[in-house]
């Protein structure tokens, strides 16, 4: 609502009734894990037993489905679902003990949440007036913008494990669930302003096309420049006509994705099971925290 919006209103029309709405959504330490889509796509999961099945029934597509799983595992720092191997029966996918207990804190709460928009519905009301009206829109717009998101294909949760100080720039070490870490060049002003110390939980985010994929482990890629090089195995390669989106499982259950050309993909041999090492630059690094 526009504070002054009922300035252009026709003459004799009665103004919108002001109201009050508001998001729900889990977070993993102080990261958002997810929100009605997200709990709604594992309640899917848990009751068709498949990613075709779930996508479907929520009204996403099959790849937008995994997208928001590898997500969803990578910020809870432990797999809320597991996808079976296929065979003579067919692959499955399950949920694991975790994932089911969201699901049902999540009914919980959502049920108080409701409670909760009432009573503040009510409450908006009885403030009246136009002022006080654009006074809470402009204070709603404003709690809107600090929940940005971004269109970077990897979030990686972790911890900051180290921070080397430099005239302009520091490089904070963030390390992932599974032992590995991640690099970051960010600016001195940027490590004081996200509050960035040892301990802090953070998100790494990296586009999907700064990612260069390497056959092998780590040690095929130790003489490239690129201060990061994380070793992993294969999930999945998803062909487009011209690019391939290959996601890598590291350890401790982190997924990250690359593109990379369908050429490449035949040519270093990446297929389901192969080991692999994602390698992108410290400086391909952007760091967000919540709050």
């Amino acid at each position: 609502m526009n504070p002054s919006s009922s300035d252009s209103l026709p003459a004799g029309a009665t103004p919108p009734e002001l109201g009050v709405g508001g998001a729900l959504w889990f977070q993993s330490g102080q990261q958002m894990l997810g929100g009605a889509t997200r709990i709604g796509l594992l309640a899917a999961i848990r009751a068709t037993g498949s990613i075709t099945g779930a996508a479907k029934a929520v009204g996403m597509s099959y790849k937008g489905a995994w997208d928001a799983i590898d997500a969803m595992n990578n910020l809870a720092g432990e797999p809320l679902v597991v996808r079976a191997a296929g065979g003579k029966g067919g692959g499955g996918t399950t949920l694991t003990a975790r994932a089911l207990r969201l699901i049902e804190t999540w009914h919980a709460i959502e049920r108080e949440h409701r409670r909760f928009l009432e009573r503040a519905a009510a409450a908006a009301a009885a403030l009246g007036g136009e002022n006080a009206a654009g006074q809470l829109d402009s204070d709603l717009a404003l709690l809107g913008r600090f929940s940005l998101r971004t269109s970077a294909r990897n979030y990686l949760y972790g911890r900051v494990s180290g921070i080397a100080c430099g005239a302009v720039n520091d490089e904070v070490s963030l390390a992932l669930p599974g032992g590995q870490t991640v690099v970051a060049v960010v600016t001195r002003e940027s490590t004081e302003a996200l509050g960035l110390t040892e301990g802090a939980a953070a998100v790494a985010l990296v586009k999907a096309s700064s990612v260069v994929l390497v056959a092998g482990d780590p040690q095929a890629a130790a003489r490239l420049s690129a201060r990061n090089r994380l070793g992993g195995t294969i999930d999945e390669v998803r062909r487009g006509a011209v690019n391939a989106e290959v996601t890598l499982a590291l350890p401790g259950g982190t997924v990250i994705a690359a593109v990379v050309t369908d050429a490449s993909v035949d040519a270093l041999g990446l297929v389901a099971g192969a080991a692999a090492t994602a390698v992108f630059k410290a400086s391909s690094v952007l760091l967000g925290v919540s709050g």
